[in-house]
């Protein structure tokens, strides 16, 4: 029975609608239509396999934009004190990588030699006894700034001296600009 009927239920106007669903196949996709007073709607069903909607969308960026509001203030003033703590990281391998050539060779690298004696065998004497065949570093160090480190043997402060001069290369300073030295922490632990 298609179409409507009307009455009244307990002194209210009421319109009863019967709805059909109808089947029909369109480019080889079924789907169903219903027929309600006589006007044919598409019924929309989401695919399990479709992409996200623009609300999803947005909803995810406001998220981000929210966590990045938080965070990034909190990150934007550290890359000075990031590059601080590299530098002490490095400090710290270069010097096991000097503790280790000493090691093998009963000294460490001189002065003249410099660094660079962790990444190709010495030429300046007093040459190695036993140089690692591999170097005891891969690659020549440099310190977070883009400048070599500073290194001295017999060292001023302690058996060597491994120096950053910090952000500006120039020996004192305070924060990002002040020296950072293994040497001196080496000496105060004898």
């Amino acid at each position: 029975m298609l179409g409507s009927k009307a009455g009244i239920l307990g002194g209210f106007p009421y319109l009863m609608t019967v709805t059909l669903p109808i089947k029909r196949i369109r480019q080889g996709k079924s789907f169903t239509m219903l027929h309600k007073f006589g006007i044919s709607k598409p019924k929309k069903k989401r695919d399990p396999q479709a992409g996200v909607t623009l609300i999803e969308m947005m909803v995810v960026l406001v998220i981000i934009a929210v966590v990045a509001a938080m965070v990034v203030p909190n990150v934007i003033g550290r890359p000075d004190e990031a590059r601080v703590t590299v530098a002490q990281s490095d400090l710290r391998s270069i010097a096991g990588a000097l503790e280790i050539y000493r090691l093998d060779n009963r000294s460490y690298p001189t002065t003249a030699q410099g660094l660079s004696a962790l990444v190709e065998r010495p030429t300046v004497p007093p040459e190695p006894v036993s140089w690692a065949s591999d170097g005891y570093l891969s690659v020549m160090p440099q310190d977070p700034w883009g400048v070599p480190y500073v290194y001295r043997f017999p060292g001023e402060a302690g058996r060597f001296d491994l120096i950053t001069l910090g952000a500006d290369g120039q020996p004192g300073g305070e924060g990002a600009n002040a020296d950072i030295a293994f040497g001196a922490a080496q000496a105060a632990n004898g």
